[in-house]
């Protein structure tokens, strides 16, 4: 089965090229770029390094989410677009599953920064997930794994270490990347989605939408005690 594998979830961009298990090619831009733009050259560029065809594609794997809205959208729109265009299988995967390094003990929490000191964070046993993803303040995860044998955080760690540091001195964290060749392996047997129904998976409401409510929350609270 020949897969794409595509990841814009977040500031990172990860595409690869999978055939029967195996990698064909793989590009990962950890650098601040805009996905919209830089997605599509991406595929080209690989589909031509190795020589295939948009009608060669088997399957197409995406960051499903959690991440940036932004960026979920770029991959996701993309992803259905081809996969409808080319009559082929559509498979979203978390985006925190992306960031499990390849071989690790105990509980492996990968974490995306939603900022403001919360996070989206997966809970893996041995490459599968034991809990759903979630977000929450990392002063609520830190407390839901301190009861833990043996954790790991790995991901988008760096604004965290100091406070896992004095939470939790034995607890280890590693800054990884997603790998899109591992995706790939993921998807590659994971249910097949129905393209036009797909969406992301955001697990919390954009920032605009948030304000929004709150603020018609209150003046809907102020025009309850005017009427009274």
């Amino acid at each position: 089965m020949k897969i794409l594998a595509l990841d814009t979830s977040n500031q990172t961009l990860a595409v690869a090229l999978v055939e029967n298990g195996r990698l064909q090619t793989e590009m990962t831009l950890a650098i601040k770029k805009n996905h919209s733009i830089s997605l599509m050259p991406t595929i080209d560029f690989l589909m031509q390094s190795v020589g295939w065809k948009p009608a060669d594609l088997e399957r197409i794997v995406v960051a499903q989410g959690p991440g940036s809205y932004t960026g979920l959208r770029i991959g996701v729109a993309t992803a259905k677009t081809l996969a409808y265009t080319l009559g082929i299988d559509l498979v979203g995967i978390s985006s925190l599953q992306a960031l499990l390094p390849a071989d690790s003990k105990g509980l492996v929490v990968p974490l995306i920064d939603a900022r403001r000191n919360h996070v989206y964070a997966g809970f893996y046993e041995q490459g599968q997930a034991v809990k759903a993803d979630t977000y929450l303040s990392f002063e609520a995860l830190l407390e839901e794994v301190k009861n833990y044998e043996q954790v790991t955080f790995v991901g988008e760690v760096a604004a965290f270490t100091e406070q896992i540091e004095a939470a939790l001195p034995k607890v280890q964290y590693q800054a990884t990347l997603p790998s899109a060749y591992q995706f790939a392996l993921n998807g590659e047997h994971a249910p097949v989605s129905e393209v036009m129904s797909f969406e992301p998976r955001y697990l919390k409401r954009v920032e605009a939408e948030e304000n929004w409510l709150k603020n018609h929350e209150e003046r809907d609270r102020e025009s309850y005690i005017q009427r009274v």
